[in-house]
């Protein structure tokens, strides 16, 4: 199912969610309305029969149509039919209601229990009292009304207790109320279905005026997709919201990779034209190492070692290109490396190659990275120092919270020099004539930073120059590792 859709589809199940609460909210407040006014009605029914007021004794010796000391209402010859009630008494027929107002069956409970049918509407009991209903004509009080069905006929019955003992039973037809429910479930059925249809409808709309600018930015995407051309961009920097955010984003992420296709270009290019200058050599000396029969010995042999030489320099500028490929992202789970150990063996190799004083300050120290990659910017930066130093001079090497410091007293850098320091292949005027090919501090930098740390060269104050390594977050090792370690420093 496609965005636009799914859209749909939620704004029309939102929407008869709301109708359909809506509805029944109606239905219920209608009903509840219209049963209100039934059970009004019945109880005005109730009240015309059995009036309100009171009788004096002397009325109540007085002859009625019922017969002397009788009761109108009340057949005689039953002395419990004689009375219903001293103050409340039901006359014997019931009267037409007036123009508009509550008709009904009527009938009345005996506080024994008969059941008396007030002339005028057969004779017949229509109405068969429950347990309730006789309760409320014993007790003569309570009230009561609920809904039955009486000969196929839907009927709302009143149970009215009269005081002094004996109940009336009032009874009304559902069947207005229960035509206009149904009538009213029908519309709001309809209303319902044509609600949730215009919504789905209009989020049909609304969903493909909102993504419009999204299916734009989709096929802009998929055609950059199909030919890749790092120099395009997706319009909508200057909106304010997420689509916006998302162009830029998606923008960001074309940049980061076309600097990334820059940067490899760039080192191909670079390694290539490094790569020339010692196949070339290599190649003029195995063509006069074919001739070299007619060479003096001492010229054979100093052919070979040059061969050697080249082939070690090609090999040396190889590996540290494979080495910048790779990156500065970390390769796979780093691990917990001693800093202070990989310096002290570095520093003790680098006393075995030339005249050089070397003065450590080394704590020792654990940082996470690759232990490949740590060693070999370590042994390029202190390398890099000797190489620069003069003779007999002296190169301090300092490893504190994770940081390598590396100072020498050689001719420093010149300032127009130092932003280009860690650059792949740049090598400053002065070093041109010196071995290498100018990729041993980038690749202190890549590595300084798949630690998450970074790298930095300043002259330092009195002459030479001074590089900053971090290797990122360092912890201590064990006191027992820290005895241990102390001494290989300080060997």
């Amino acid at each position: 199912m496609s965005l636009r859709l799914r859209i749909a589809a939620a704004a029309g199940a939102s929407v008869a969610v709301v109708v359909l609460v809506a509805a029944a909210t109606t239905y219920l407040f209608v009903r509840s309305h219209l049963s209100g006014e039934l059970d009004s009605q019945l109880r005005a029914r109730a009240a015309a029969v059995v009036p309100h007021h009171d009788y004096d004794d002397d009325n109540d010796n007085d002859s009625g149509p019922g017969g002397p000391g009788g009761h109108a209402g009340v057949p005689p010859g039953d002395e419990d039919d004689r009375v219903l009630g001293r103050e409340h008494p039901v006359p014997s027929n019931v009267s037409p209601v007036p123009f508009g107002g509550a008709s009904g069956f009527v009938q009345v409970v005996q506080p024994s229990g008969a059941v008396f049918v007030p002339g005028g509407q057969g004779s017949a009991p229509s109405l068969v009292p429950t347990s309730t209903d006789r309760q409320i004509a014993a007790t003569g009080a309570g009230s009561r009304v609920t809904d039955r069905e009486i000969r196929g006929t839907h009927v709302r019955v009143l149970t009215e207790g009269v005081p002094g003992g004996g109940a009336v039973m009032v009874a009304l037809p559902l069947t207005s109320l229960d035509n206009q429910l149904r009538e009213l479930v029908i519309t709001l059925a309809l209303i319902a279905g044509a609600g949730v249809l215009l919504a789905a409808l209009l989020g049909l709309l609304v969903a493909r005026t909102a993504l419009a600018p999204v299916e734009r930015f989709t096929r802009r995407t998929e055609a950059l997709s199909g030919h890749i051309d790092l120099s395009a961009r997706i319009e909508g920097e200057g909106r304010r919201d997420e689509l916006g955010r998302l162009a830029h984003s998606f923008n960001d992420t074309l940049d980061a990779l076309e600097r990334a296709l820059d940067a490899q270009r760039q080192l191909v290019a670079d390694a290539s034209h490094e790569l020339r200058t010692p196949i070339a050599a290599l190649r003029a000396n195995i063509q006069l190492l074919a001739e070299a029969e007619r060479l003096p010995e001492p010229d054979q042999r100093a052919l070979r070692v040059d061969i050697v030489d080249e082939l070690d320099e090609l090999t040396a500028l190889v590996a540290d290109v494979v080495e910048l490929a790779r990156g500065s992202e970390p390769d796979g789970a780093r691990e917990d490396v001693r800093l202070d150990e990989i310096v002290s063996i570095a520093v003790q190799k680098a006393r075995r190659r030339g005249d050089v004083q070397f003065e450590l300050d080394i704590e020792p120290t654990i940082v996470k990275g690759s232990p490949e990659r740590i060693g070999r910017a370590v042994t390029n930066v202190i390398d890099n120092a000797r190489k620069w130093s003069p003779a007999g001079g002296t190169v301090t090497v300092a490893v504190h919270d994770g940081t390598l410091v590396v100072r020498d007293h050689g001719p420093g850098f010149q300032e127009e020099d130092l932003p280009h320091v860690f650059d792949r292949f740049y090598r400053a005027p002065g070093a041109r004539r010196m071995p290498g090919s100018g990729l041993g501090l980038a690749i202190v930098r890549q590595a300084a930073e798949s630690c998450g740390g970074s790298a930095r060269a300043a002259n330092a104050p009195g002459g030479g120059a001074c590089l900053t390594i971090g290797f990122g977050l360092a912890e201590k090792p064990a006191p027992l590792e820290h005895s241990s370690s102390s001494g290989q420093t300080m060997a």
